[in-house]
């Protein structure tokens, strides 16, 4: 096979392929170009060609959600790379292994005044696990089993235990064109065999004695991927009436037991009624919350212990009252926990029951307020889903879209994804095309104007089908702005904070290929919807008009309901 004589270039692409690497996002570049070369003749991977890197990123952080595998990033030198750090810091909150490959100039060259030349080695080094730098000389056999050796270790460190992307910087000097014939290009792979994360005996005992013995348990789920295993043991735990479990919808835990709409059931609570709810022990699982009404609950009236389950590198003590980390997945320990508690009744305690009923009534003030509110973002949302098809996955997009869908029952969907790692809006309208990509059936995002402004060279990518949707609220723009107590009530809030994006939708839409709906009312919205669920000829993008003040205006008055 004629390929890239650059042989580091070849024993990369030869390691991504033995690791399991299918799926790769390349940006147009000259350095990078053997590394492009030897890509492009590896049939086993799926290439994917973006032309923003930050972009790009996104999307192969989509992908990697999804597949759950890892996703290679080729850029070429200079600030091409920097461009990658929003999404690398996104995916290392959310424990999603990116292998970003940096084409670089001969380390000679570095601050000479040389083009597109810029310190890249580490440039990534506070959102990745490890950063690598190859040299430009790989003829001897000592280098080409140093290039093998470090291959093989950033792949294995992205993929095992705390999940997470690793840099690999490659150096590379002219010519950059130059082919040639190789006749085995399998090189030698290293495999990692891990122990297995479980508890000992006596520490699993001791906490399960823990939890029968108090009154109030309380399970809390943040995002995470879809877990069967863990989906199955927390369900079984739900039956003791002194365990009570919350989950945001994007921890894709689904179970009639659970609580799945935390902000609208805290909401309802007196203080006094906060006081008596407040938790034993807390345990957390999954990442960052969305809830502030969980937050704050929980910092004011704090437990008597903390635990955090799941695998990290760092402590986690988002309520200031942790007394446990526990450094093992959460489907190992609920597996473990369900193996030594069997469904007992505490009999002081009615929890579980507690938190359930008032879980209903804040359910029933839902639907009363719904059915009597005025059009706005709240009841555009409900519109939406009471109507979006069950086997869908959405992704949401950060700011008032990811909040207000934990006020419904999304459990419903296939999975529900939003880039809560570091909670961004840059990138969301990439990160769902990423996502489309992966998943073989319709993904829907649903958006802001202001967060599809900021990603809107998204649409351009020529992987998009018309298996991807997006729906945009448009509320004249940052509509959380209205909302928080830190800008809603600033006198520059409309011209500085809460601006009207310029987003010509109509047009974008019509000169990228898509589709394009319209609705601006209740009736607007319930007749365009359906033609909107059912077009399969091309993607389509739906804009949702409402009125920035109302709806805020509605949902403050939402968080009054007692």
């Amino acid at each position: 096979m004629e390929t890239t004589n650059k042989i580091s270039c070849n024993i990369l692409i030869s390691l991504l392929k033995e690791h399991g690497v299918s799926d790769a996002i390349i940006s147009p570049g000259s350095r990078n170009a053997p590394i492009v070369v030897a890509l492009a003749r590896c049939k086993e991977i799926n290439k994917t060609v973006v032309i923003d890197e930050r972009s790009a990123a996104f999307i192969a952080l989509g992908i990697a959600s999804i597949s759950s595998k890892p996703v290679a990033l080729i850029c070429t030198s200079g600030s091409a790379l920097l461009n990658y750090a929003p999404a690398i810091a996104e995916a290392y909150y959310r424990q999603l292994p990116l292998i970003v490959i940096s084409a670089d100039r001969p380390i000679e060259w570095i601050d000479q005044d040389d083009s597109q030349t810029i310190r890249q080695f580490e440039a990534l080094s506070n959102y990745v696990k490890n950063s690598y730098n190859i040299p430009t000389e790989c003829s001897s056999d000592t280098m080409k089993w140093y290039v093998n050796r470090i291959v093989n270790d950033a792949l294995l460190t992205a993929t095992s235990n705390r999940k997470a992307p690793v840099h690999i910087n490659i150096q590379l000097d002219e010519p950059l064109n130059k082919l040639h014939e190789i006749e085995n290009n399998k090189e030698r792979k290293i495999e990692l065999i891990s122990s297995l994360n479980i508890l000992s005996e006596d520490v699993i005992s001791a906490l399960v004695e823990r939890i029968k013995t108090s009154q109030k348990v309380l399970i809390i789920a943040g995002f995470m991927q879809p877990c069967s295993i863990l989906n199955k043991a927390l369900l079984s735990l739900a039956k003791n009436n002194n365990i009570a479990i919350l989950t945001e919808n994007i921890s894709n835990l689904k179970g009639d037991l659970f609580i799945s709409s935390i902000d609208r059931t805290l909401s309802i609570l007196s203080d006094i009624e906060k006081v008596n709810t407040t938790p034993n022990i807390v345990i957390t699982i999954g990442g960052a919350l969305v809830s502030r009404h969980i937050k704050q609950f929980l910092r004011t009236n704090k437990p008597q212990e903390h635990w955090h389950v799941g695998i990290s590198d760092t402590t986690i003590d988002c309520f200031t009252a942790l007394t446990k980390r526990i450094n093992v997945s959460p489907a190992d320990f609920f597996t473990q926990i369900n193996s030594k508690i069997t469904l007992h009744t505490y009999n002081e305690s009615n929890y579980s029951l507690m938190l359930r009923n008032y879980s209903q009534k804040s359910k029933e003030l839902h639907n009363s307020y719904i059915s009597e509110i005025q059009w706005s973002d709240l009841k555009a949302f409900d519109i939406l889903f009471r109507n979006i098809p069950k086997e869908w996955n959405l992704q949401i997009s950060n700011g008032t879209s990811i909040r207000y869908s934990q006020l419904f029952n999304t459990t419903i969907y296939n999975r529900i994804d939003c880039n809560r790692g570091v909670s961004g809006i840059d990138g969301c309208t990439s990160t769902a095309i990423g996502a489309s990509i992966a998943y073989s059936g319709t993904t829907l995002l649903i958006t802001g104007d202001m967060s599809a402004q900021y990603d809107i060279s998204a649409l351009s990518v020529n992987a998009i089908t018309p298996k991807f949707k997006m729906i945009v609220i448009n509320n004249s723009g940052g509509g959380i702005f209205r909302f928080i107590k830190s800008t809603s009530d600033l006198p520059e809030l409309e011209e500085y904070f809460a601006l009207k994006p310029k987003l010509p939708l109509p047009e974008l839409a019509k000169g990228y290929g898509f589709n394009f709906y319209e609705a601006s009312g209740v009736d607007e919205l319930e007749q365009i919807l359906s033609l909107f669920i059912n077009d399969n000829s091309k993607p389509a993008i739906l804009r949702v008009n409402t009125p920035s003040k109302k709806s805020t205006e509605i949902l403050r008055n939402y968080f009054n309901l007692k």
